[in-house]
């Protein structure tokens, strides 16, 4: 891997600036940061299920996970101020782009009955939210290992300042998106 930024760089660039009219190369998007966030009820029933997310997490993005704790308590969830509730990898420079590169040649053709990432995942400022119900999809993770189904999200935050360019970035890095209008 290591390829998508060199080809961002030469590329990418040029493409972008002629598809979206900027005569300035600084002004065409590119990726800022992608955040991949794991939180689960079952982190408050067992510890176990903390530390197994967390090895998951690590193996996924080549990063320790930051911990995210509860900030009040709330006794209708059975949650106390201090309780670890989810974990957060933050991504940049070569490591996002190598896992950018995972995504799309590895993660989603994986994906069963995969037809496409919707473009309602956009924010309206040109980032974009995917969830997995598995993270199984990811060749770190060996499925025979596995003793419970874990979720997680990501959030590929651009310098897009609209979902039409924030989609033209992604689509020249080859995402998958599904076929037809912006209402899909």
């Amino acid at each position: 891997m290591g390829t998508f930024k060199k080809q961002f760089e030469e590329e990418i660039t040029k493409k972008l600036e002629a598809e979206l009219g900027d005569k300035n190369p600084m002004a065409v998007p590119h990726v800022i940061k992608i955040m991949v966030n794991a939180s689960s009820r079952d982190f408050l029933t067992d510890k176990k299920n903390i530390e197994k997310m967390r090895e998951d997490l690590s193996l996924i993005t080549g990063q320790t996970p930051k911990i995210s704790r509860a900030r009040i308590s709330v006794a209708t969830f059975k949650l106390r101020e201090g309780d670890e509730i989810g974990m957060s990898v933050t991504l940049r420079g070569q490591r996002m782009y190598d896992f950018l590169e995972k995504l799309v040649k590895i993660v989603f053709p994986n994906v069963r009955d995969f037809n496409g990432i919707s473009a309602k995942a956009f924010d309206g400022r040109g980032n974009l939210s995917i969830g997995f119900t598995e993270d199984t999809v990811f060749p770190e993770i060996d499925p025979g290992k596995v003793d419970k189904i874990r979720s997680l999200q990501i959030t590929i935050v651009t310098s897009a300042r609209t979902d039409e360019r924030g989609k033209a970035l992604l689509l020249a890095f080859g995402f998958p998106f599904k076929k037809g209008g912006s209402s899909d």
